[in-house]
């Protein structure tokens, strides 16, 4: 223990979390090439953006926003920027405001899709009895996904979800357009569809994170802790999530 009385910790507490944490140095930003980008969320209108370096694993940046939106997520990456930062590849989920974000600041850099998250959703709209034979084929291609290693792993993939696609294209035209097998199906399928040209990056470049799963499991240690520390202040509650970030990186 301290030693310290509870009225003494809590000043001590409230003199720090009414400080932000330090900026980090030039360096951070300019060594960063790939990166991960999640935002997780606190409240219904309270999400904490980070940028985690995959090879360093350091948080070099979190802000806190109502939520992700191509008007918050814009500006702080154009400020990234100006400070240095120029990614090759960000890891992240296919939310299409952040990605758009994303290219209006780096052009050309690479967006890889979260492998992990094509599959999670993709089940989950399929559920875990499809109604279909179509259904239950396409569950067993998404559980494949997060085991490709390799291009000919990619390859297979592609060639079995395109064997699916022309076996089946036909019988889901015909089915009636507001039934729940022909709404899971389409939405499992667009998923698929657009996420196809940026889910391999990572095997063309190692250094490429296949999934945010790093990352996630970072906001589930600041979750857990942040839990310890309920009832503080609106303004308090983002310095503390701020400085867990900056605490623990290296």
């Amino acid at each position: 223990m301290s030693g310290y009385s509870e009225a003494k910790l809590k000043r001590i507490k409230n003199f720090w979390l009414e400080k932000e944490p330090p900026v980090p140095s030039a360096d951070l930003y300019q060594d960063a090439k790939y990166l991960l980008f999640d935002g997780t969320y606190f409240h219904k209108n309270g999400c904490l953006a980070i940028l985690m370096d995959y090879r360093t694993k350091n948080s070099i940046s979190y802000t806190y926003m109502d939520k992700e939106s191509y008007h918050n997520v814009y500006p702080m990456l154009r400020d990234l920027k100006e400070q240095g930062l120029y990614p090759k590849a960000i890891t992240m989920d296919g939310h299409r405001f952040v990605i758009q974000a994303i290219y209006d600041v780096w052009p050309d850099v690479h967006i890889q899709r979260c492998l992990y998250h094509i599959q999670r959703q993709g089940l989950q709209w399929l559920r875990v009895h499809p109604r279909t034979e179509a259904g239950r084929e396409l569950r067993l291609i998404l559980k494949s996904i997060t085991n490709i290693k390799a291009e000919k792993d990619k390859m297979i993939f592609l060639m079995t979800y395109s064997d699916w696609y022309y076996k089946y294209r036909d019988f889901i035209k015909k089915l009636p357009r507001d039934s729940v097998a022909n709404i899971d199906l389409k939405k499992a399928m667009g998923l698929i569809n657009n996420a196809l040209p940026d889910m391999f990056h990572y095997i063309d470049d190692p250094f490429i994170a296949p999934t945010t799963n790093l990352l996630e499991s970072f906001c589930s240690q600041l979750k857990h802790h942040y839990r310890s520390h309920r009832g503080l202040t609106e303004e308090h509650k983002i310095a503390y999530l701020k400085w867990f970030c900056y605490q623990k990186n290296t």
